[in-house]
């Protein structure tokens, strides 16, 4: 089977993946206006009230989060680079994301591959950089979402919700040790890892040897800011500024609908929490879980009503999803860069 066709059939597989979730969010979202007698006209009205400061506000954090990003993909350069652009990192961040929001989880490639071409390094090199920042970000999800859990008192949910909350605590934990060990073994035994690695890959061809073990030392190579200490703290330094960032935004969203403007921190992470995960399921153009876990959060645990809950969700993805097309596409023409060849990079055999 050639690489094309394996593609293909991948991208078949991923096709009908997103088709499935679509139906079933499109489905449990007309469930549940059928039930409520959802009225257009209040959810309209939700909007007329806003305070466009706090709205401008939670823009100007959200934006703020690609420039976070930027500066801790630039740690870790450094030990591959030493001056890594800034600049070039900021852009290559938000023309990302933008390939993200248009193409789905498929997007996520563009990111790695601006920034091999823009400082010079290998795209193995930033694939496990990406893999870095999964990991990092991942145990911030994990973090948030353990601590929203301890503020939910357990009298205030059903007995339904209160099981898939415990049940939600033990997957916490769990992934949370994972994540903690993936990176403790990356940053004690990259060099080992890479050797039994390469000794896998004996029974290859010397000419395909020779290429995988290019591959597999620029990867780890890649991964080399995790054993410089000061390197590895800057890493967790602009973690947590991250996602301050992105709970300022939250914070200012809530602010911005007079109905929720009693919402304090404490209501944002528990908030931040749930949320954080729906954003796993991108759909290209559209998101994903992130609008239906916004409602079923806000009229369950906050008992806000629905049309106001399905007003947030709007501006939730538009503020941290939608908010960096315009940006990233003006980026992206400005560089001159091709959207069918950036589209089609996996199929092409980049990887």
């Amino acid at each position: 089977m050639t690489q094309t066709s394996v593609s293909k059939r991948r991208n078949w597989r991923w096709a009908v993946l997103l088709a499935l979730f679509t139906g079933l969010l499109v489905w449990l979202l007309l469930a549940r206006w059928r039930e409520s007698g959802f009225d257009w006209a209040a959810f309209a009205a939700t909007f007329a009230g806003l305070r466009w400061e706090w709205i401008v506000a939670a823009t100007a954090f959200g934006l703020s989060t690609y420039g976070g990003r930027a500066l801790r993909w630039q740690v870790m350069l450094r030990p591959l680079t030493p001056r890594p652009n800034l600049l070039n990192l900021i852009k290559a961040t938000a023309i990302g994301f933008t390939a993200v929001v248009l193409f789905g989880r498929p997007g996520e490639i563009v990111r790695p591959y601006l920034i091999s071409v823009k400082e010079k390094v290998s795209l193995s090199s930033q694939l496990a950089a990406w893999m870095l920042e999964r990991i990092l970000d991942l145990l911030a999800v994990l973090l948030v979402f353990g601590l929203s859990l301890t503020r939910i008192q357990p009298e205030t949910v059903g007995p339904r919700m209160s099981w898939v909350l415990q049940v939600g605590g033990y997957v916490v934990g769990v992934t949370g040790s994972i994540c903690v060990v993936i990176l403790f073994l990356l940053r004690r035994y990259s060099d080992s890892m890479k050797g039994r690695l390469l000794a896998g890959l004996g029974f290859l061809p010397q000419r395909y040897l020779g290429r995988a073990e290019r591959l597999v030392s620029a990867f780890i190579e890649g991964l080399e800011a995790t054993r410089n200490p000061f390197y590895l703290t800057l890493l967790f330094a602009y973690t947590v500024l991250e996602w301050v960032l992105i709970a300022a935004c939250y914070f200012s969203l809530f602010k911005g609908f007079p109905e929720t403007s009693g919402f304090g921190w404490k209501e944002t992470f528990v908030f931040m929490g749930f949320v954080s995960f729906g954003s796993i399921f991108q759909i290209p153009g559209v998101g994903g879980g992130v609008q239906l876990v916004t409602v079923v959060v806000l009229t369950e645990l906050f008992a806000v009503q629905l049309e106001l809950a399905t007003s947030i969700a709007l501006l939730t993805w538009l503020l941290t999803f939608v908010v960096i097309l315009p940006p990233g596409l003006f980026l992206a023409f400005h560089e001159g860069l091709n959207w069918k060849r950036l589209r089609h990079l996996e199929a092409e055999g980049d990887l």
